[in-house]
């Protein structure tokens, strides 16, 4: 990334640790271009072993870095940007990836014109196959969206909304994975159910949504369109589509992916 330094604020934590683990497998991160904080030396020892630095001093972190990636519980947030306040001005790029707080709130909490793009990645950048979604603030250029969109496009797919889509976003490709995770453990268990062996059925099962994804992604065909060249006239297939439909699967996941991006703007109300 050009030789520039990130801090991740929190970067002991699922989130935090997860991205950073993304960035340096990827390869386009250098171990030693990173710092991580945390609040306890116990919790350091987690990302101890990637070669990056680790500091329990936010402000120190955020003196020596270009980017400072803010990834703190949301009630952490103001506590923290209060921390590294003095260090922040326009020749830092903040990004948040706290969920809920918005750009403005977070401006208004430093209290300066500082460029803030805030981004919701998912667990998947551990292995590089994160959807997250950036917006920005009032300060940001388009060059500081350039460089956000750069380092999360190292871990996945990365699109630029207007913020009034964050929460939905979040509620989709932030939470979806734990959705998937579900479908990959049901669709294992009924292999396993007809007899197929545990492991080869839970492989076959995430192979399955691979395949599937992937060929949404290259054709860029619509899934209905996909579905039914899979669905043959009297065939197997349908008749499981038919009990899908019948004990409602897909109003099941629209209402989960509906109530996860309520509860995102829940947890920093405005």
């Amino acid at each position: 990334m050009n030789g520039r330094r990130f801090a991740v604020l929190g970067g002991a934590g699922k989130m935090g640790s997860a991205l950073i683990d993304g960035l340096l497998a990827s390869g386009k991160v250098a171990p030693e271009s990173v710092v991580a904080t945390a609040r306890h030396a116990e919790s350091l020892e987690k990302v101890a072993g990637h070669g990056i630095g680790t500091s329990l001093d936010n402000l120190a972190a955020a003196k020596d870095a270009d980017v400072i990636v803010l990834a703190v519980h949301p009630d952490d947030t103001a506590d923290v940007l209060g921390q590294i306040a003095p260090a922040l001005g326009p020749g830092k790029l903040l990004i948040s990836i706290v969920t809920g707080v918005r750009t403005r709130r977070l401006e208004d909490m430093i209290g300066a014109d500082v460029p803030v793009i805030r981004a919701n990645p998912n667990i998947a950048v551990v292995v590089q196959q994160s959807a997250t979604v950036v917006c920005r603030g009032r300060f940001a250029t388009a060059d500081h969206v350039a460089l956000a969109k750069a380092l999360f496009g190292t871990v996945g797919l990365v699109d630029e909304l207007d913020e009034r889509h964050m929460n939905a976003s979040t509620g989709l490709g932030g939470c979806g994975p734990a959705f998937i995770f579900k479908i990959i453990e049901a669709l294992a268990e009924g292999g396993v159910k007809m007899g197929l062996p545990r492991d080869v059925a839970r492989k076959m099962a995430a192979q399955v949504l691979r395949g599937a994804s992937e060929m949404v992604l290259t054709t860029g065909r619509h899934p209905a369109a996909l579905k039914d060249e899979v669905t043959t006239p009297g065939g197997c297939t349908i008749d499981g589509i038919a009990k899908l439909e019948e004990r409602g699967l897909a109003i099941a996941l629209i209402d989960a992916v509906e109530t996860s991006s309520r509860k995102a703007g829940m947890l920093w109300p405005e």
